[in-house]
């Protein structure tokens, strides 16, 4: 079958290389000049399938209204007439009570850790360097109170899939030697060994030209602007470069979804999240963490990019705002040195940011659309990467017409409607 896929971040070329696979004629298209430009370019590198909680949480309202106000603050809503964020902000605080957040971790787990699988097998098939370390992740936390909370949580995740070991101050150090150096009093951390880091681009990068040579084209620079839809099926997506025929058709643009579905009579609540990276240059090496890092007590994550660290975290509601904000930007650098004060210098930092697609209940939108021959892959939030592989597959395999190895009961478009 001829199929195009929306989008050429990570999602929509993994997707592009699993249907590639199956034998089917692909097009990609993206309005950018390359693959993997936007929410995918620098993200915080991490693969973490054994941790995919959702943001609806309880206490999370509490947590972001003890931020509201302050720029420094790891969440940042900024209060504005955008009907769109209202709505997704209500529908957040229905996911935000105790049984519902359980609910939507065991759906982000049913699909991460899906997703870890078939990129093994990926990667058995594919030589791909990416920096890619299988030393898990460690969650740190400062705050004791926290550290209890979680440990609770530690345990029902374990009962859903989930491999977590719980580590005093002791067992963080020991296994990740630099935070002996660090600002931070540890309290303790939650271990995470399946899972993984990387550098998301290079990845991205790396997986296209296998599509390429697998036959998948890639129209860079054009932009998607509509559809033209019978009654069950659309027939041609409308770009600024002229019509595109296909018989299938997958959604793989992440925030800018909502915008073109809405043409199709669906209304996706994907809001993007600004989030913003800095990648610096390691000037010591043994001050500088081997195992990819999360700080709960800065929202920040740390990956090891070879003689580099990424640190990614904030996340900022402010509509399709794609602006950097240099003070933002800063403040992830000022309190990644907190945690790691001798492992790089301010010097030659490399700033970015981008849009997370989120979803009020943080699992992405996966399944078939109102029409027959779309299939919705989009909507992923901060967990793109560790899905991408497995929503990939699950999107060929709707094409083929085969059932996919996992349930997609509560994944698909129909649980906001």
């Amino acid at each position: 079958m001829n199929i195009v896929v929306l989008g050429a971040g990570v999602i929509g070329v993994c997707s592009a290389y699993e249907l590639a696979c199956d034998g089917h004629d692909v097009v990609v298209i993206d309005r950018r000049d390359d693959v993997a430009l936007e929410t995918s370019f620098a993200n915080g590198g991490q693969l973490s399938s054994d941790h995919g909680e959702p943001l609806a949480a309880p206490g999370a309202i509490k947590r972001a209204l003890k931020w509201l106000g302050k720029h420094d603050a790891p969440l940042l809503y900024r209060l504005r007439l955008d009907p769109a964020l209202w709505s997704w902000t209500l529908k957040f605080l229905a996911n935000s009570s105790e049984p519902r957040f359980w609910e939507n971790a065991a759906r982000i787990l049913r699909i991460a850790q899906y997703s870890r699988e078939r990129m093994a097998q990926t990667l058995s098939r594919e030589t791909i360097a990416f920096d890619h370390l299988t030393t898990g992740i460690l969650n740190i936390y400062q705050d004791p109170k926290d550290f209890d909370r979680s440990l609770e949580r530690a345990h029902t995740m374990k009962e859903l899939g989930a491999q977590q070991q719980m580590l005093d101050r002791q067992g963080c150090i020991k296994l990740e030697p630099s935070l002996a150096h660090s600002a931070l009093l540890i309290a303790g951390g939650i271990y995470t060994p399946r899972d993984e880091s990387g550098d998301c681009y290079t990845f991205t990068k790396e997986l296209a030209q296998r599509c390429e040579k697998r036959g998948v084209e890639f129209q860079f620079n054009t932009t998607v602007q509509g559809f033209t839809k019978d009654s069950s099926k659309i027939s041609t997506v409308e770009t600024d470069q002229g019509p595109v025929s296909a018989d299938v058709f997958i959604m793989a643009l992440g925030s800018y979804s909502p915008m073109l579905m809405r043409g199709l009579g669906l209304k996706l609540p994907i809001y993007p999240t600004k989030g913003y990276s800095v990648t610096v240059p390691v000037i010591d090496d043994a001050m500088a963490p081997k195992v990819s890092i999360t700080s709960q007590e800065h929202r920040l994550v740390f990956s090891r990019l070879g003689n580099k660290l990424r640190v990614a975290g904030m996340l900022e509601f402010n509509g399709y705002d794609t602006n950097l904000d240099d003070q933002r930007a800063r403040i992830v650098l000022d309190n990644a040195l907190k945690v790691f004060p001798r492992a790089a210098e301010r010097t030659n930092a490399t700033y970015w940011t981008g849009l997370r697609p989120m979803t009020p209940d943080g699992v992405p939108v996966l399944g078939r659309g109102h029409q027959e021959n779309l299939i919705l892959n989009t909507g992923h939030g901060m967990l793109g990467w560790t899905m991408a592989m497995g929503s990939a597959r699950v999107s060929a395999d709707l094409v083929a017409g085969r059932a996919p190895q996992i349930d997609l009961d509560g994944l698909g478009w129909e649980r906001f409607s």
